[in-house]
């Protein structure tokens, strides 16, 4: 795939990563060297998931917090999908940061990563696979800011022709990852938007303090799903948020308690991490842990080269100088 030009005018320089679904590279538009990241699916793929994907992005259109959609469309053997090409995932900043983030840092992450989940629920979608993974920080002076990325299996959660809410069932597919899998989801239930947000909750325990059901011994993935899903539903929330103020149990108790068709109240839960913010007086600074890792690095670096041939890394500066302090 390296070298190759597809939309007549991408080229894909290096494979970034991949999975069983397909590829992802990162290139650049040789009209203007924008960079980008181009996603390729075999036509002959039993998943089709690209193809979804392409449908939701387009449907995002610039919403805020979403890649920039450039292309999507078939090249010999492929389907091809170009988007604006994003930085390091949440998952990997994680691991930059000795597996840990602090309390300040998992509330900046937080508002953002609501928002988006917001804004694809407003277009009528579940994204049905929240993880870490799947939320990506952005480059240059959108380094700040928390991107979704990935919609494969994303699914309406309203008939557009009749605007109204799918029915509920029992009994369905499981979709998503299962350390972050709803209660309900990993049951076999119809999801809904409440399991996206509790996915969400599940992010931020693990940030802090990780998931007690991760590492779990068993015989077969059977017999691992099923007691992680049994942890889950034993564990009260109380002792999984346990460690974290108050206020957090609170918030996962209200999207546990969410009905299938309730549209849930953001407002109202975006407001509780600002009011939590403000009772532990962190200062909305978007300053992450990774960036005052990368600024001690920095500091490091000059205390042991000649001055003048010291330079803050451009990735750095641009966060230190970007004005993107929205959600």
């Amino acid at each position: 795939m390296e070298s190759r030009l597809v939309g007549g005018k991408y080229r894909a320089i290096e494979r970034i990563g991949g999975g069983a679904f397909g590829e992802v590279y990162s290139g650049i538009c040789v009209e203007d060297n924008t960079e980008v990241a181009i996603k390729i699916e075999p036509h002959d793929s039993k998943s089709q998931q690209l193809a979804n994907e392409a449908k939701v992005c387009q449907k995002l259109g610039d919403s805020r917090g979403f890649p920039t959609f450039f292309y999507y469309g078939s090249e010999q053997n492929f389907k091809v999908m170009v988007v604006e090409l994003l930085g390091p995932s949440l998952y990997d900043l994680y691991l930059k940061c000795s597996r840990h983030f602090s309390l300040k840092t998992i509330l900046m992450l937080a508002s953002q990563m609501m928002a988006r989940l917001e804004a694809i629920h407003a277009i009528g979608y579940i994204h049905r696979d929240v993880k870490p993974e799947n939320f990506l920080m952005g480059r240059g002076d959108k380094c700040n800011k928390v991107f979704l990325i990935d919609f494969g299996m994303s699914h309406p959660y309203r008939d557009f022709a009749t605007n109204k809410h799918i029915n509920y069932s029992p009994t369905c597919s499981i979709f998503g990852t299962l350390r972050f899998l709803s209660v309900r989801a990993q049951n076999g239930n119809e999801q809904s938007r409440r399991d996206d947000l509790e996915s969400l909750m599940y992010c931020l325990i693990y940030f802090y303090k990780g998931l007690p059901w991760i590492g779990l011994s068993a015989a077969s993935d059977k017999q691992k799903t099923e007691m992680v899903a049994e942890m889950k539903r034993s564990t009260k929330i109380d002792d999984l948020c346990g460690g974290f103020p108050p206020m957090i149990a609170m918030l996962m108790k209200y999207i546990r308690n969410l009905r299938f068709e309730d549209e849930p109240d953001y407002v109202y839960m975006r407001m509780m991490l600002r009011v939590l913010s403000l009772d532990l007086a962190h200062v909305y600074d978007l300053r992450f842990d990774w960036t005052q890792l990368e600024e001690q690095q920095n500091r490091d670096h000059e205390s042991t080269e000649p001055e003048s041939t010291v330079q803050s890394s451009s990735v750095y500066r641009s966060c230190l100088n970007s004005p993107d302090v929205g959600v």
